[in-house]
């Protein structure tokens, strides 16, 4: 935040937790039906986007995530993925502080537990994604910025993939109900080529 003075920052940074804290809450409050249903409408509009940009191609790296706390499930179609020869990957903490890492998955991987108790494939090889699934707590729809859990892992991950060259497409994951009016991102926030909803793909 260059340039922004310490009671700036501290204003918000507390907006952000205070959002943060009320939005994963909203989202626990909503039916597990109406979030299954949510997972499959997502998925769906998913599958078409990157199909129709070729992102599923055999032998793409696509990663995906462990949904946590009400986030929406796209386990299952990970597993369609699979099937049809996309590496599927997810992320795994190795060290507070650092860039996250991404070992394989598939339905039936042996899993273990990592960092906060999340589980994480087993297997240590690591892969490169090319294609990187954001779960958002909220979301910029204009500017495609996410409000994630605070920890910064995801952005360091985007930021380091930047610096080494690489050619990736990140696109955020949520329910329409995170959506936020426009807000300040961090200096370190990258903005994703897309946002999907259960209703609507914002790019």
């Amino acid at each position: 935040m260059t340039g922004m003075s310490a009671e700036a920052r501290a204003s918000l940074m507390a907006w952000r937790r205070a959002e943060r804290e009320r939005l994963i809450a909203e989202r626990l409050r909503l039916p597990v039906e109406y979030r299954q249903q949510a997972s499959r409408q997502i998925a769906d509009r998913l599958d078409a986007y990157c199909r129709e940009r070729g992102l599923l191609a055999p032998g793409r790296i696509v990663s995906g995530y462990w949904p946590l706390r009400g986030e929406p499930d796209l386990r299952p179609w990970l597993a369609r993925l699979d099937e049809e020869g996309v590496v599927t990957v997810l992320p795994v903490v190795v060290e507070k502080g650092a860039p996250l890492v991404f070992r394989r998955w598939s339905p039936g991987a042996q899993m273990e537990k990592g960092f906060w108790n999340i589980p994480v494939p087993a297997a240590p090889e690591e892969f490169i994604p090319e294609v990187l699934l954001g779960p958002l707590v909220g979301f910029d729809a204009r500017r495609r910025y996410r409000l994630g859990y605070g920890g910064g892992y995801f952005d360091r991950t985007l930021e380091l993939l930047q610096k080494q060259g690489r050619s990736f497409h990140v696109i955020g994951i949520g329910l329409d109900e995170t959506r936020l009016e426009q807000f300040e991102p961090l200096p370190h926030d990258i903005p994703f080529q897309a946002i999907v909803t259960p209703t609507t793909v914002f790019e």
